[in-house]
């Protein structure tokens, strides 16, 4: 029978798979690697701007003052953004939409708020540094398929259970794998495919209310936000500071259970202008309540997130759940724990379909670069921060397309990937001590430290991987 596919085509058919597959394997190591370490993005600003403030209550006549000046700082802003003090998060700041301000314990304004180390990780976490709005989507989807790969690799492995305990890691580099790949999966899959689930929400639901608006809203897109999110008030008011601390200060008497940790005021300088005071309510996973204000800090009403409808008060509850930021920080550990066993899963599943290529070329030396070379290109972008304060996400992605051309150029697993070790731990002493140098004592405050042991840790970790001098001279005898 005659073929109708030429080799030609065949083989570039092939060679395209092979790079699609990769490229999907590249994004979802990167959105794992960065959701792992956001899930302690209050502590990585707390790190990158340790000089602020830190207490727990702010006078109230201290945090209208403070609005006022940054207020009249401001020029055409349509939101104002108050972050209160939490445990996690003990410091205040005002911004409008254009930036912000760190309030001293005195009530005065502090140093502007900059934390740009740590969005260019959250936002590689969220929409992978690509247009914000296409990004989220292209995440999401990740999630679903995430979902797919967790519930098909159980049906495809039949004995996933009965080897639950089984790790070969002195034999083939694919049995090595796959054990890896395999002990992870199952242990923590409840967890992974929450993750996925949670994950796969926030850009999907853009794509789901296309759909459910034509249901259930005769088309109207806009009509889903305020049936889920809660409606704005409607208000013709007199032109006039908003009152932040008359409204904060009728919250112990409206919801003496609830703790407030953000105030947003809509509309500002406007007949519409209201006040929104976000609260906690601990025995909730939900992100907030939202108690509403008119202009003049007169409550109005509450969304009700806290004991409304079942299903907003799920899906007010994603970012929680998705993030670990409930239960406190024993939780984030564990959150981060398991999020990096689920981002070494992706990574040994890309390596089982590199050990059953029966060729190796520049796939190889890309793919090895990319996984070593993320840490090393996070580390190296926030020592140019603290140093030059300096932030640019080409920094960032100059440094991972520098390491995969030192994989290709060397063009030996083990060599590059012992050097790319040594690198990244490295940059992280260099990280921690230019750190040291720069802030001194307040190197030792409570997140700082930690985050600079844990740096310290991570260095000694890559060290520990790095291939023995033994192996090296084995390499270069055969």
């Amino acid at each position: 029978m005659k073929q109708l596919l030429s080799p030609t085509l065949v083989k570039n058919s092939l060679s395209s798979h092979s790079w699609l597959g990769l490229l999907v394997g590249v994004m979802m190591y990167l959105v794992c690697l960065s959701g792992t370490l956001a899930v302690f993005y209050q502590e990585f600003e707390r790190w990158e701007q340790p000089l602020v403030d830190e207490f727990q209550a702010l006078p109230q006549d201290s945090l209208q003052s403070a609005y006022e000046e940054v207020l009249a700082k401001s020029g055409d802003t349509h939101h104002m953004y108050i972050s209160l003090p939490s445990e996690s998060m003990p410091r205040v700041s005002i911004s409008n939409d254009d930036g912000g301000w760190f309030l001293n314990s005195d009530g005065s304004l502090g140093e502007k708020v900059s934390h740009e180390w740590t969005h260019l990780l959250t936002e590689l976490h969220i929409f992978l540094h690509l247009p914000e709005d296409f990004g989220v989507i292209v995440v999401s989807i990740l999630g679903a398929l995430l979902c797919g790969l967790i519930i098909s690799g159980f049906f495809a492995h039949p004995r996933i259970f009965r080897d639950a305990f089984i790790l070969r890691l002195k034999g083939s580099k694919h049995l090595e794998q796959a054990d890896i790949h395999n002990r992870l999966s199952v242990w923590g899959a409840p967890f992974h495919l929450m993750i996925a689930i949670t994950g796969a929400y926030f850009g999907l639901a853009l794509l789901i209310s296309l759909v459910v608006s034509p249901a259930f809203f005769d088309g109207d897109t806009k009509a889903i936000i305020p049936a889920i999110f809660g409606a704005e008030p409607e208000l013709d008011q007199t032109l006039h500071t908003a009152e932040v601390a008359k409204a904060l200060a009728q919250m112990p008497s409206i919801a003496p259970e609830a703790s407030p940790f953000y105030i947003t005021v809509e509309d500002v300088g406007s007949a519409q202008q209201y006040i929104v005071v976000g609260a906690q309510h601990h025995d909730r996973l939900i992100y907030s309540e939202q108690y509403h204000f008119d202009g003049s800090g007169n409550y109005l009403d509450k969304v009700g997130f806290s004991d409304g409808e079942v299903g907003s008060q799920a899906i007010f509850s994603v970012y929680r759940l998705h993030f670990g930021h409930y239960g406190g920080f024993f939780v984030k550990v564990l959150y981060g724990i398991f999020g990096l066993a689920l981002t070494v899963v992706s990574v040994s599943g890309i390596n089982i379909w590199f050990a059953r290529r029966k060729s190796r070329d520049a796939l190889n030396n890309l793919w090895l670069g990319l996984v070593w070379g993320t840490p090393l290109a996070l580390s190296a972008s926030a020592i140019i921060q603290l140093l030059f304060q300096f932030h640019s996400l080409g920094l960032f992605w100059l440094s991972l397309v520098a390491c995969s051309a030192l994989a290709q150029t060397i063009n030996n697993d083990l060599l590059a990937k012992t050097l790319l070790l040594k690198l990244n731990a490295a940059s992280l002493i260099g990280l921690v001590l230019a750190y040291g140098i720069l802030f001194g004592s307040k190197s030792f405050q409570a997140a700082p430290l930690g985050i600079n042991i844990s740096l310290l840790v991570a260095a000694a970790v890559f060290l520990w991987m790095s291939p023995r001098k033994s192996q090296l001279r084995a390499m270069s005898n055969t």
